[in-house]
């Protein structure tokens, strides 16, 4: 059924390496996929299936909650089926949900499919990494994780680009049905490869306490952030009512699962200081860059009013250097500290987000894309380092633990650093434009004069004052998305401290985690 010895594996050469790197990358690059590729696509599904575009964000919610709570089970599923064994029978499960969105006939039916879709994918990404590290030799195992990196990396970028283009130009089903021959090949090609790399299983009880708790507070947490913008946060009772449970719900889950002699999660991971110290710099990175993936584009198409094509070949770049540089990074691992290279992407991305609180409302195209161009680089200096210093100096059989929950974590910043932007880009704007509100009036001249000269174009007083309004309000807005790419900026410089409170292990690259000696 399973190996004696998981960590008497010898690396892979040769064709298996990258025909196996290929399909643990595809399918990676499938679930990464479809956590971004339904954004672009709500207002079709929700016109199509005859709800509102509010009830339609249930596609992507129900999705990341779902996703977000199996995750952390990675490890306790691995140790009770096996790795290889729960990698492609995930697959296999995200391909059928994928099939089950495409044919929903109703938006219950959608999102039903959706989360279950969401709570397969979970194991994905984590088992994806160990199984990876596990076939190359430790010197390579920067290397290993540069080609993983490389598919997160393009895939929430490729995302909105494909699911427009899908949209405009075929039907929306097609953006899950293309799942079914990536997740097929995937699936197929990780058995022939790794069928005889079996992990070790043992018959562990279910934490059923743990679970519960878990479902409930990550639950509560992530409708709170994603109904809170919806509902004016703390204004409204139901987001009063989820914070308060999702709050409790975390304190018992934290008591429980430290007591607990087979806990749903390994919390006790984090009593090394290279996993405590590199999570939260990898996750709290991840929130601020995540964050503006989604006001960058909201900005050029609310204030700027670009389309939402024009918006996405505004943010593709990024991807270029991420490519070009993941292989060179993953070669240069080992042969120095992870630390400084962690440290060189996290000052690109202050310099990146500095360049970006400059903008104004009169940018052009090519002053928009210079810092995301640049952004790649940082990109690829990003992930694989601080993912190599997480798992440094762990032994195999806790490397999918420390992999799903270091993943749960940064998915979980992600989604936090989205709503906390867009609530503070709405505030800004706000009290920007209520700044500016203080200059208009008859005892502005220079107010008087603009009205006046719109006036002498043909216009009414109303309408010459609705185009000073306009104007105000694409200002506010512009002023409000730089002061958040400024407090970014600022943020970056900050979490290098943690970078700096790990320790440098045998090797910056996880050679304890390749688990092939």
């Amino acid at each position: 059924m399973s190996t004696p010895s998981h960590t008497a594996l010898p690396p892979l050469s040769g064709t298996p390496l990258v025909i196996g790197t290929l399909a643990l990358s595809l399918a990676v690059f499938m679930n990464v996929l479809d956590s971004s590729i339904a954004n672009v696509s709500i207002p079709a599904i929700s016109g199509d299936l005859g709800v509102s575009p509010q009830q339609g964000t249930w596609v992507i919610t129900s999705f990341a909650v779902s996703n977000a709570i199996s995750v952390p089970l990675t490890g306790w599923l691995t140790q009770r089926f096996g790795q290889v064994r729960l990698f492609i029978t995930s697959i296999i499960l995200f391909v059928i949900a994928s099939a089950l969105c495409g044919l929903a006939p109703s938006i219950e039916i959608l999102i039903a499919a959706r989360i279950i879709q969401g709570a397969v994918a979970g194991p994905m990404i984590p088992l994806s990494q160990s199984l990876i590290l596990s076939s190359y030799p430790p010197e390579k195992s920067g290397m290993a994780l540069a080609f993983w990196g490389m598919t997160t990396l393009v895939a929430p970028i490729m995302g909105p680009l494909l699911g427009g283009w899908i949209s405009d130009n075929y039907t929306w089903p097609w953006i899950f049905y293309i799942n079914i021959p990536i997740g097929l090949f995937a699936a197929w090609a990780t058995l022939s490869i790794y069928k005889a790399r079996e992990s070790q299983t043992r018959k562990l009880p279910i934490d059923k306490i743990g679970l519960a708790l878990l479902v409930v507070w990550v639950g509560a947490l992530q409708l709170m952030l994603d109904k809170g913008k919806e509902l004016d946060w703390f204004h409204s009772g139901e987001i009063v009512l989820l914070t308060a449970v999702a709050a409790v719900a975390f304190v018992f889950f934290l008591i429980w699962e430290l007591g607990e002699k087979h806990p749903v999660v390994d919390l006790s991971l984090f009593k090394g200081r290279n996993f405590s110290a590199g999570v939260i710099a990898i996750s709290v990175a991840y929130g601020l860059f995540f964050g503006s993936l989604v006001i960058l584009p909201l900005w050029l198409q609310t204030q700027l009013s670009y389309t939402a094509t024009e918006a996405g070949k505004v943010m593709a770049p990024v991807g270029i250097f991420a490519i070009i540089l993941s292989p060179i990074v993953g070669k240069m691992l080992p042969k120095v500290d992870a630390r400084w290279v962690a440290t060189t992407a996290f000052l690109i991305f202050a310099l990146v987000f500095h360049m970006r609180s400059q903008f104004t409302q009169e940018v052009d195209v090519m002053t928009l894309m210079i810092p995301t161009v640049i952004q790649g680089a940082a990109m690829a200096m990003f992930f694989i380092p601080l993912t190599s210093i997480i798992l440094s100096g762990l032994s195999p059989d806790k490397i999918p633990a420390a992999a799903g929950l270091s993943n749960f974590v940064r998915i979980m910043c992600g989604g936090i650093g989205t709503s906390v932007m867009s609530t503070m880009w709405d505030n800004r704007s706000i009290l920007h434009h209520a700044q500016l509100a203080e200059h208009t009036g008859v005892h502005n001249p220079a107010f008087t004069q603009a009205v006046n000269g719109l006036m002498a174009q043909g216009m009414s007083e109303q309408a010459a004052w609705a185009v000073i309004d306009r104007s105000m309000t694409v200002q506010a807005g512009t002023l409000g998305a730089t002061d958040i790419f400024w407090m970014s900026s600022i943020m970056f410089l900050i979490l290098i401290g943690f970078i700096w409170m790990t320790k440098r292990g045998k090797s910056a690259a996880p050679a304890d985690a390749g688990g092939a000696h």
